[in-house]
Order: structure tokens, then C-alpha cells, then sequence
């Protein structure tokens, strides 16, 4: 990898370790918490339910838990960023997903399962927000490596859960399954709980360099052309997220978001009982098929980010992401007892679509702060939409007794997005935006 890691970079970018080793183990293992949160339980459920009674309704809330908490949090997260910054408040998410995660091992019933689920999620709602501007604030220089390092951890700790979970679970019981993500998480706060107790001069020696305002939103630039030194910390303009709703450039990105988010989490909620229903693969078979639907997320988490930063191809990836998408989903109405793991790769390269968005939360803005009030803004935007499309999907086909009509409805939604993902490919700031239509930013 040593040489691809030279390609990511310009000739003048610093050392990935140096000064700033606490922030690369960090982000890293707040990216895994951030997935193994999401995916362990659902695998050991039932072994849950043999101990006490969990209802369907509550396994429902549970399934909706995730991204309206996101929502949520996508908001506030903002706003407790300017009062305390960016690592208080990501030392504080990060202790709100281990503690709930830990209590969520020790529930006695399903309200308490519930409550620490939703302990969990308010904590991943806020690390969302957090890491892109994290990645942005120390790592200015190898935003397409980080973001690389960052978004395929994620695509990593999505499926490694559902692996090990049940095994687990069955040799030690579903606590020991679910605590010992708890206990990565805790082990997360270490590194920057170290940066916080840092002494100014120490933490003066880690290069965080601001992006000169006249560079583009895509390309990479050059980091010996700007003075090194710790970026500012000073707290974001209250008013920036406000302007965000005026801005088209972070409606879009939004867009983009909730469209990834729309079809990882309607996939993962009914894409096996659809390939059971219209193409006829046995339940095994579904869960293997879903897994490969997860998996495609890792060579997208590889490329995207590099092929965004360094090689301003944001329009291509968005076009190949939804050609690839609505390729998956015709297989699926036209010919689904065809060549049923094609139609699965090429809809598990849709949410490809989530690294680009990913990246675009660090390079379409100037500053750390604004990218926290970016990346709250689209977050809560496109959770929000991911968080009515399950149960929307649920009760079409309830109401119709097919899944025609809900297949046709996410060929709606990745159609509907197009122009959104073209105005995001401007090679433009938030803070450009609002300066062509508005004036000083």
C-alpha cells in the first residue's frame, strides 16, 4: 500500500504520524464504533428474546432507532460543537456509545434494551457529525487517504459484527456478544482523552493547516504553500447553519446522503424477503446474498475518496453509483430469477454513493466549523428521509401484496436525485456558494 499512499498525497504533504499519531488511532476506532454499533444486535436477537420477551413493535423502534436518532443529533451536535469543540464533544459521543452499549449487554427487558439503544445512537448520531470535520481539522493534507482510512473501517465494522456476533454469542452468551463492542468503544476514548490532556505546546506540534479559501473544493493542494500550525478553534458563525438551508450546494449533498442512507437501510431491512418473494432463493441463501450486498461497500469505501480528492471525479462516481443502482433494481423487477447475485452487486454499488457524501462534508467546506455545521445539516437531512423509507417500503407492499410497486419506488428515489448529484459535483465551498448569491460569506 506504501506507494499508493505516495499517490494520495502532494509533494508537500506532512508525515501521516507525525504530531498527529492520537488523532489517526482515534478516528480509526471511532469508525468502527461507529458501524459495530449498528450492526451487533440484530444478529443475536433471538438469543435475546430467549431471555426476556421482545416484542415486534420494539424490534421495529429499534430498526428506526438508528437514523432518526442520526436526525436528531445531526442537529444539536452543532451546537454543542460551538459551545465546546470539536473533541469535547466527540469525547462525550464516544463515551455516550460505549456506555450504551455496555448497558445494552446488561438489559433485563426490552424497555431497558431500548433505552440503551437509544443511549448508543445518540452517541453515533454525534460521531456522524463529528469525524468528517475531525478528519478535515488534523489531517488537511491527506484528506483522500483519511477519508479512504475512515469510510473503509466503516464498510469493515459493518460486516465483521454479524460475523462474529452469533458464534459469540453462542459460546458465551448474547451479554459477551454485546458488550465486547462496548469495550472497543471505551477503548476509543483513550487516544483523545490523551488530547485533551495534552499540554498546549504538545498539541501546538500536531500540523493542522487551513485550505487556502481560492483553492478548489476538489483538488487537492498544496500543504508547504500554507503556514503549518494548529487550525482555529474559534467557534463556528451561529449563523452559518442557518444560511445552510438557503444554500443548493448542501440541499444536494443532503440529497445525495439520504439517497445512500434510503437504500442501505431499506436493503438491509427487506432485501432478503424480496429475493425470497420475486426470486425465489432459499432464506440462507438471502442472508449469504445479503452479506454480499454489505460487502460491496468496501471496495467503494477504497476508491471514492480517491478518486473524489485527487482526481475531481465526483460527477462520474455519482453517475456510476446510480446507472449501477438502477441497473440492480430493473434485474430485480424484470428478471429475478436471473442471475440474482448480479442484480445484488450492482445495487450493493449504489451506496457508493454514502463515501462520496462523506467526502464532500470536508471539501465543500473552509473551515473544521463549518463542516460541523455541513455535515450536521446533511446528516439530519438525509437520516431523515432514510428513516420513513423502510417503513414506507413495509406498507406498500402490505397494502398492494407485491414488492413491484415498492421496487419502482427506489428506481423513483435514485432517479429523483440526479440533478441534486450534479450541482454537488461543483467544484465550489458552502462558503462560495453563499458568496455568489448573497455577497460576503
Amino acid at each position: 500500500m506504501g506507494g499508493g499512499v505516495a499517490d494520495l498525497v502532494t509533494s508537500g504533504a506532512q508525515p501521516l504520524w507525525r504530531g498527529r499519531a492520537l488523532a489517526l488511532i482515534g478516528i480509526v476506532l471511532v469508525a468502527f464504533s461507529l458501524r459495530s454499533a449498528v450492526a451487533s444486535l440484530s444478529p443475536v436477537i433471538d438469543h435475546v428474546a430467549a431471555d426476556f420477551p421482545v416484542s415486534s413493535v420494539v424490534i421495529g423502534l429499534i430498526g428506526a432507532a438508528p437514523p432518526v436518532c442520526f436526525a436528531v443529533f445531526g442537529l444539536l451536535t452543532p451546537v454543542f460543537e460551538r459551545r465546546f469543540g470539536l473533541e469535547r464533544v466527540a469525547v462525550v459521543a464516544i463515551a455516550l456509545i460505549a456506555a450504551g452499549l455496555l448497558l445494552r449487554s446488561l438489559s433485563v427487558d426490552s424497555t431497558s434494551l431500548l433505552a440503551a439503544t437509544a443511549v448508543v445512537f445518540a452517541g453515533v448520531g454525534s460521531g456522524n457529525v463529528l469525524l468528517p470535520p475531525l478528519v478535515k481539522k488534523y489531517f488537511p493534507d491527506r484528506l483522500g487517504l483519511m477519508m479512504t482510512v475512515y469510510s473503509t473501517t466503516m464498510a469493515v465494522s459493518t460486516f465483521v459484527p454479524p460475523l462474529v456476533a452469533v458464534p459469540i454469542a453462542d459460546t458465551a452468551g448474547w451479554r459477551v456478544s454485546l458488550g465486547l463492542w462496548g469495550v472497543f468503544a471505551a477503548i476509543a476514548l483513550v487516544p483523545w482523552v490523551a488530547m485533551l490532556l495534552t499540554s498546549r505546546a504538545d498539541a501546538a506540534a500536531a500540523p493542522a493547516l487551513v485550505k487556502p479559501a481560492s483553492a478548489s473544493a476538489d483538488q487537492p493542494y498544496d500543504a508547504a504553500s500554507v503556514a503549518t500550525g494548529p487550525i482555529s478553534t474559534t467557534p463556528a458563525n451561529p449563523r452559518v447553519f442557518g444560511r445552510l438551508w438557503r444554500l443548493p450546494m448542501a440541499w444536494s449533498i443532503a440529497l445525495v446522503f439520504g439517497a445512500s442512507s434510503t437504500m442501505a437501510y431499506v436493503s438491509f431491512s427487506w432485501l432478503p424477503t424480496i429475493m425470497i418473494d420475486v426470486g425465489g432463493v432459499s432464506p440462507s441463501n438471502a442472508g449469504l446474498l445479503l452479506s454480499l450486498f454489505g460487502l460491496m461497500g468496501l471496495p467503494c469505501s477504497l476508491l471514492v475518496p480517491i478518486l473524489i480528492v485527487r482526481f475531481q471525479a465526483t460527477r462520474p462516481v455519482f453517475v456510476i453509483a446510480i446507472a449501477c443502482g438502477l441497473a440492480g433494481l430493473a434485474g430485480f423487477l424484470f428478471l429475478p430469477t436471473v442471475a440474482m447475485p448480479l442484480w445484488v452487486v450492482l445495487f450493493g454499488l449504489s451506496p457508493a454513493l454514502f463515501p462520496l457524501a462523506l467526502v464532500l462534508l470536508s471539501i465543500r467546506a473552509r473551515t473544521p466549523e463549518s463542516a460541523v455545521a455541513l455535515s450536521g445539516f446533511v446528516q439530519s437531512i438525509g437520516y431523515a428521509v432514510a428513516a420513513a423509507f423502510p417503513l414506507l417500503i413495509g406498507l406498500i407492499h402490505d397494502l398492494t401484496g407485491s414488492w413491484q410497486i415498492p421496487l419502482w419506488v427506489l428506481v423513483g428515489v435514485l432517479v429523483a436525485v440526479i440533478p441534486a448529484g450534479w450541482v454537488a459535483g461543483r467544484r465550489r465551498t458552502i462558503e462560495e456558494d453563499w458568496e455568489r448569491r448573497h455577497g460576503r460569506w
